[in-house]
């Protein structure tokens, strides 16, 4: 990666495929964000650079992913493969953590009392959930040409869930036939279905 490709990446600012970390705090904080990030659409994790998009730099690369491999290894079921390249703008490092979208997935994370988790992205966060659907493909372009995808894809993009009470009101359906349309636009692979806590809610999967 470039200085320029890096800078870009910055501006973007967190979303569902791009996270920062000043400094990695534990193995177990930052299993749930590879788990979520493989179990979605993939994406990248920036070390070094504080929330705001500044580049910090980490003392020890070497510490750093000490924690990262105890989190892809040891605590990630099935564990993660992960690659990763440093950089030294003005002297400062930057690790950055490149995660695929899975095959594998569902990805568990467990934590310190051994119980496994479900994590996935839901704009910058990564959030629990007890099941995942799992869909061959990304969602196809008529799919998201609809005017019923296209409505939830606008709210979405401003709100980070939606529940079938609200998607109903949203497009003027009942409760019970929004609840089923939001199912099936998860299984084709438009959204992301996360039921901890209740109720149920959808996040937008595709990557902006």
């Amino acid at each position: 990666m470039t200085r320029n490709q890096l800078n870009d990446l910055i501006e973007q600012g967190e979303h569902s495929r791009l996270e920062f970390k000043r400094t990695l705090s534990s193995a177990y904080r930052i299993a749930r964000t590879l788990a979520a990030l493989a179990n979605t659409s993939g994406g990248i994790l920036l070390i070094g650079i504080s929330d705001s998009g500044k580049i910090m730099g980490v003392a020890s690369e070497f510490r750093e992913m000490q924690k990262i491999e105890e989190a892809t290894d040891r605590l990630v079921e099935p564990a993660l493969s992960i690659t990763y390249e440093t950089m030294a703008p003005d002297g400062r490092l930057v690790l950055i953590i490149s995660i695929p979208e899975s095959d594998d997935k569902p990805h568990y994370v467990m934590d310190e009392s051994g119980k496994r988790t479900i994590y996935v992205r839901a704009k910058d966060k990564s959030v629990p959930t007890s099941k995942l659907i799992i869909t061959p493909q990304m969602a196809d372009r008529e799919l998201l040409k609809s005017p019923m995808a296209r409505t939830l894809i606008q709210y979405l993009r401003k709100n980070e869930f939606i529940t079938a009470d609200k998607f109903g009101k949203l497009i003027n359906i009942s409760d019970y036939r929004a609840g089923k349309l939001l199912r099936q636009l998860a299984e084709r692979g438009l959204l992301i279905l996360i039921d901890k806590p209740r109720p149920v809610r959808y996040a937008l999967k595709l990557a902006e």
